[in-house]
């Protein structure tokens, strides 16, 4: 499952699902969550259910609400046919396995979001246990400081606030280590595209391999990010071509630069990307 780009669309605005997975997004996020209102949740099922009913050239994922909410039932539901489902609140395998229990056992791979409150920074670990049942991991930075009391979780610039870039980075290790996608959360300021570059960009050097986005037009931006431009691939099919040649060396030089089994893998990932 290629996820460069997620684009979230409210699920309660169907006259949206064409555009959004005409974007260029590689995944549409069909949002029965935050982007809608308790009045329309039950239209936004409907119309959630009725958009997975038909063909479409582009994956879909439903972010339901939390396991906790009343209507879970419904939400689940609603979901049945989505390529993935998006997990807000989840904290560690045991929501993973809840999940997978009220769904049944034809599950389709989840993503969680893992950072949305306090107790989940602690289980970032676990998700490893579950990681057959996972396309990926991603986090936020806005439920986090509010269930806390924080004031922000950014600086004046934009930047995040230590406590904040200590989860993201947790986050990156703990998909890592699972063996999933990372995913980089969203950049809000939608008219922004060049912060938009460099944020994604420092999201790509950083070892996350995709992005959220909240609108079409960041799209393009994201996808361009966290695709190995044409002078990284040839780097890495050169190292793969290297310790092909040479299958019992340990080291090598290139181009006058030592390369070891370190470098081999990352040449390895990068293709797997391409």
């Amino acid at each position: 499952m290629r996820l460069r780009s997620l684009l979230f669309v409210p699920a309660d605005r169907p006259e949206r699902f064409g555009k959004a997975a005409a974007s260029g997004t590689d995944a549409i996020i069909l949002d029965l969550e935050d982007s809608v209102a308790p009045s329309r949740k039950a239209f936004a099922r409907d119309a959630v259910r009725a958009a997975l009913g038909e063909p479409a050239g582009v994956i879909r994922l439903v972010r339901i609400n939390p396991l906790d909410a009343d209507d879970r039932r419904d939400d689940i539901a609603a979901a049945r046919g989505a390529d993935a489902i998006m997990l807000p609140k989840a904290a560690g395998k045991a929501t993973v396995a809840a999940l997978v229990e009220a769904y049944g056992p034809d599950c389709p791979p989840i993503l969680p979001i893992a950072t949305e409150i306090p107790a989940a920074i602690f289980t970032l670990g676990e998700y490893a246990a579950v990681s057959d049942r996972l396309c990926g991991l991603t986090w936020g930075a806005e439920d986090l400081p509010a269930a806390i009391g924080a004031a922000t979780s950014r600086e004046a610039d934009g930047h995040y606030t230590d406590p904040y870039r200590m989860v993201r980075s947790l986050l990156l290790f703990g998909a890592h280590a699972a063996g999933v996608a990372a995913i980089e959360t969203v950049y809000p300021a939608i008219a922004d595209l060049d912060g938009l570059a460099a944020y994604a960009a420092r999201g790509s050097r950083d070892g996350f391999t995709g992005m959220m986005a909240i609108h079409p037009t960041q799209v393009a931006t994201i996808n361009a990010a966290f695709t190995p431009d044409a002078a990284t691939v040839a780097r890495a099919e050169a190292i793969v071509a290297a310790f092909a040649a040479a299958p019992e060396a340990g080291a090598l030089q290139l181009d006058g630069r030592m390369i070891d089994a370190p470098h081999l893998r990352q040449a390895q990932a990068i293709l797997a990307r391409v």
